[in-house]
């Protein structure tokens, strides 16, 4: 078969869209929270020169929303595609209607006095290694026996466990010494690993649960000829609450089994959790909700965030004659970058009022009543009423909080499907789950709830729940089953 090829030209029309770094920008903003706004704005200050923070920036109610309708009549002319500002600006017209006047969001308090930031009270806690080396450092043993511990004590996993064989250690220890008085042998380790054992949190370089339970028992216990056999034979019976099997098994009184698992449930499966080294994570509320009367109020959080203007300097700097184009076209090229810049803050700002708005007016119930009473509700719920695409009432969304007189919560949580009701409305999963939690906390502890129970518990609270969905809830909420939930007699 013979295929002729040839090149032509071919004229095609479609529409796309273009992702400019501009919109990339406009994106950005909107995704991040509080905290990540003000470090971006103060990156920009940084980044653009015809960028300035207004020394004072606070200033009466009303400012901001003056400053930026001026700013964005300003620039009307300024033709705009996915974001893209074009060059033609009248910039003497801009700077003049600008003047001193800056950017800053909605005013509002968060009712806070001046403090310091958190950070200043702040300390930082030693990681496992760091304690278990110090105690090392009091511990009689040799030199070869000190290295040993301090390459366990490093190999430690999250838990405090020993995940690597000892005779890995030797070998890697031994690959990477270059004299004779550094290399170690598998008994140095194990002498090593003796002494770890002991030190605290009590448990540390154990190989699995079994035997850092089995630690714990013979450091508080060492005396008990029962316990060991427990551990090692008869945990899962323990877990079940088989309490009359161990009985029989080891020939003692169920009441004795019971003791048993109380001593049991004391010790620490993992002793490194504590010293895991994760960083604390600070939360600063986005929005704030509060009561005025009988009027709900919505107060942006503006702590921190600084009021912009253009600088002075670059508008004599455009206007003088004595600077080349190459410094103009520069000086233009920042001042759109600023324009918009401050532009996308403000919509920012405004969308996120309004999806607030949205799910204040959607679950008043909530702000009023309580978690128990919140409603059902989807991103396209708010994003028709808010007039946005459901992706952007996501990003508005994603990782930022109110603070409100239930506490603190992320706007996501108000975001819940239904649940069907025997009578009238859906309810929300979220409602149901807090029911489900209150149920459990409230049984008899000798005779605690099945997953069946607790579903006719809620058909009579007008909640049409599965089985599956109470488990599957109940999962997630890290409730043990009514099996593992009976109490020690």
């Amino acid at each position: 078969m013979d295929f002729k090829q040839s090149l032509r030209l071919q004229q095609k029309l479609q529409q796309t869209l273009a992702i400019t770094p501009q919109l990339q920008q406009a994106l950005k903003l909107l995704q991040l929270n509080h905290i990540e706004l003000v470090e971006q704005i103060q990156n920009e200050i940084l980044e653009n020169p015809t960028l300035e923070e207004v020394p004072g920036s606070a200033q009466a109610d009303g400012t901001t929303q003056a400053t930026v309708s001026q700013s964005a009549e300003a620039h009307d002319t300024a033709e705009q595609s996915n974001g893209t500002t074009t060059n033609d600006v009248d910039w003497n017209q801009v700077l003049e209607n600008m003047g001193d006047q800056g950017f800053r969001g909605e005013r509002g308090s968060s009712g806070m006095d001046e403090l310091p930031p958190i950070e200043t009270n702040v300390t930082g806690s030693d990681s496992l290694a760091e304690h278990l080396e110090w105690q090392l450092q009091m511990q009689c043993c040799t030199d070869r026996e000190r290295s040993a511990a301090r390459l366990i004590i490093h190999n430690l996993d999250e838990k405090g466990w020993l995940p690597v064989p000892l005779s890995e250690i030797v070998e890697e220890n031994n690959e990477a010494a270059e004299t004779d008085e550094e290399r170690i042998d598998l008994e140095d380790v194990e002498s090593a690993l003796l002494i770890v054992l002991q030190l605290d949190p009590v448990g540390c370089g154990a190989r699995d649960l079994v035997d850092c339970l089995l630690n714990q028992a013979k450091f508080h216990f060492p005396e008990d000829p029962f316990l060991p056999e427990i551990l090692k034979h008869h945990l899962g019976d323990i877990e079940k609450r088989n309490y009359a099997g161990i009985g029989r098994a080891l020939g003692l009184q169920e009441e004795d089994v019971v003791e048993y698992h109380r001593m049991i449930k004391a010790f620490e499966p993992w002793p490194g959790r504590n010293y895991t080294g994760s960083e604390p994570q600070y939360i600063s509320p986005d929005v704030y909700v509060f009561k005025v009367g009988d009027e709900w109020q919505v107060v942006q959080n503006e702590d921190g965030l600084p009021k912009l203007r253009v600088s002075r300097y670059y508008q004599h700097v455009l206007q003088g004659k004595d600077s080349t184009r190459a410094e103009r076209d520069y000086i233009k090229e920042r001042l759109s970058s600023a324009d918009f810049l401050l532009k996308s803050i403000w919509r920012r700002q405004d969308t996120i009022g309004k999806v607030m708005k949205s799910i204040l007016r959607r679950q008043e119930n909530f702000f009023d009543r309580g978690p128990d009473f919140l409603k059902p509700m989807v991103l396209k719920d708010v994003a028709e009423e808010v007039g946005v695409h459901e992706s952007t009432v996501s990003r508005v969304t994603s990782n930022k909080y109110v603070q409100c007189p239930q506490g603190l919560f992320e706007l996501k949580y108000f975001f819940n499907n239904g649940v069907n009701a025997v009578h009238g409305e859906q309810v929300a999963a979220e409602a149901v789950k807090r029911r489900i939690k209150k149920l459990i906390a409230a049984e008899d502890a000798s005779a605690p709830l099945s997953d069946d129970q607790v579903v006719s518990l809620l058909k009579r609270e007008n909640v049409d729940i599965a089985r599956r969905t109470v488990a599957k809830y109940r999962e997630a909420m890290g409730i043990l089953p009514s099996s593992k939930r009976r109490n020690l007699c």
